[in-house]
């Protein structure tokens, strides 16, 4: 049975936390770090490291923001991450959560104040095979999880979550940011499968919860401990129902579980110590496909003509990609999969249940075939061993690698947009960003999930085209908006992305996520600047 009232625990004995109280109501502010280093060392509390040097190593993520930070601390258990908050939010420091550092949006980096890296909660992972549940900590490498789910199994269970960066990203920031990947579709994304999550909140006390445990009642949860309760109010603006890591979750109904309250939330709400995921039955093979076309209406066309073929139901699909404009110039290897003269291509992962990988080839190979897209045999190309699919990875990867050294050698950097607009709308978006890109004489390529409308436009600007191109990027953002769509399918919001949310949901959705935070953080002490503008004090 459910309830809105959570009653927290307390990860460190009570004495623990009054003890730290005391010493931070003395040593306030970053200018104190250095004597609550020494007064948690002392007390076998935590470790925190001030040396600088160290402390360089984890001031940028993968967005490549300028961080800054006075003290680094790698916690190795639940307690010590939990004094290392509680003495934070005593003390007014401010804390920011890292963990693989693969985000693109600066998430991960610091504004000031501690840095904590959860890459020590890696404990190993346990997988219930009965129960299609694996429980891990959230330092774990999202493909070690998934490597050993395959083992623990004995090949017969999956995790389907796979972005690009699963073999750098770990459990915490996906959980933390709803990392999704090649598969189409909610399941593509970590919501669908957290199953529970141990958070601990900014003070450093602990909610456990199981999906459908906690339910929030007119728009809000009760916190409760020591005899009190806290209200914990939810965001309630409107989100549209697409593929969407834009803000945190909310519920205009004010009906929402704990758990989506803190998936996708990037840290500003709690830190995930421990989370329990849901598995898939693991299919009989895997049937990998590449299909070229002359251009992009040819995409689009067959887009449309799968999604009716399969009646909107991918989940059979375990990728649906697409290779845009100019894809094939950033592309290794790209004369295996493109026939002579076409500009686009298309990957197709089908999970084979009951029928072999020849069984599966024909009756692919017939859907193709009756596409209204005049496709030819030769345009469609099988991939049949894992040679042949490391190939194609290489491929795959070669796009932005090979994209950001063009911007390196030119002096700048990439802009990149990550919408995602309703199906209905996919062709006009299309031809509205391809137009404004090139009317603007920007260089440019284009990939991403054409299954979830969710592709895209990396633009290379030379130096004196830097502002057109953030110009250009607004623009597109405003055109996702303006057709029901969102400015961020997979990487979050965290600081590059703070005007995109104002701009996409509006000043109240902002104000409703700040209630959310203060009631949990009056002072915008943890993760402090991602997702919307911290109050200033």
């Amino acid at each position: 049975m459910s309830t809105s009232r959570i009653v927290l625990e307390e990860a460190i004995p009570r004495e623990g936390y009054e003890a730290i109280d005391r010493v931070c109501r003395e040593h306030r502010g970053v200018e104190s770090l250095p004597v609550l280093a020494a007064f948690l060392a002392e007390h076998k509390l935590a470790r925190i490291e001030c040396d600088p040097d160290i402390v360089a190593g984890y001031t940028r993520d993968g967005s490549n923001l300028p961080g800054t930070a006075q003290a680094l601390a790698r916690p190795g258990t639940v307690r010590e991450c939990a004094a290392l908050l509680r003495a934070c939010f005593s003390a007014g420091i401010p804390c920011t959560v890292c963990a693989g550092r693969s985000n693109l949006t600066g998430s991960a980096t610091p504004e000031g104040g501690l840095v904590l890296s959860v890459e020590g909660l890696n404990a190993p992972v346990h997988v219930d095979v009965p129960a299609r549940e694996v429980r891990t900590p959230p330092g774990v490498v999202l493909e070690d999880l998934r490597k050993a789910v395959r083992e623990e199994s004995a090949g017969s269970l999956v995790f389907p979550v796979d972005p690009t960066s699963r073999a750098d990203a770990m459990v915490g920031g996906a959980v933390a940011s709803n990392a999704s990947g090649f598969s189409p579709g909610e399941t593509g994304a970590m919501r669908c499968w957290v199953a529970s999550l141990d958070v601990l909140l900014p003070n450093g006390l602990l909610v456990r919860a199981r999906r459908g445990e906690y339910i929030s009642e007119a728009g809000v949860f009760l916190l409760g401990h020591r005899g009190s309760d806290t209200i914990l109010p939810v965001p309630r603006y409107r989100r549209p129902a697409i593929k969407n890591a834009s803000g945190p979750f909310s519920s205009p109904s004010g009906i929402m579980d704990f758990v989506d309250l803190v998936v996708g939330s990037e840290g500003i709400f709690g830190v995930v110590t421990s989370c329990v995921l849901g598995l898939k039955e693991s299919p009989d093979n895997w049937l990998d496909i590449f299909l070229s076309v002359p251009d992009e209406d040819d995409a689009i066309d067959f887009f449309y003509y799968l999604r009716d073929f399969l009646a909107g139901d991918f989940c059979n699909l375990t990728a649906f990609e697409y290779f845009g404009r100019n894809s094939r110039s950033y592309m290794e290897h790209e004369e295996k999969f493109f026939s002579a003269d076409h500009r686009v291509g298309i990957y197709l992962q089908i999970a084979l249940h009951g029928e072999t990988l020849e069984e599966g080839a024909e009756e692919w190979f017939n859907i193709l075939m009756r596409s209204p897209v005049d496709i030819d045999g030769e345009d469609i190309r099988i991939m049949a061993s894992e040679r042949d699919r490391a190939v194609f990875l290489e491929a795959r990867h070669s796009l932005p690698a090979n994209s950001l050294e063009v911007v390196k050698a030119r002096g700048t950097y990439t802009i990149m947009t990550d919408t995602v607009v309703p199906a209905e709308r996919f062709r006009e978006f299309m031809g509205f960003a391809n137009d404004l890109i090139e009317s603007e004489g920007l260089d440019y390529l284009s990939f991403g999930h054409l299954g979830d409308c969710h592709i895209h436009f990396m633009i290379l600007p030379r130096p004196e085209q830097l502002q057109k191109a953030a110009r250009v990027y607004d623009r597109i953002v405003a055109e996702s908006a303006a057709l029901g769509g969102v400015y961020s399918g997979e990487h979050g919001t965290g600081k590059r992305k703070r005007a995109d949310f104002l701009k996409s949901y509006g000043p109240e959705a902002a104000d409703e996520v700040r209630r959310t935070k203060a009631a949990l953080d009056p002072l915008f002490l943890l993760n402090r600047g991602n997702v919307i503008e911290p109050p200033a004090f």
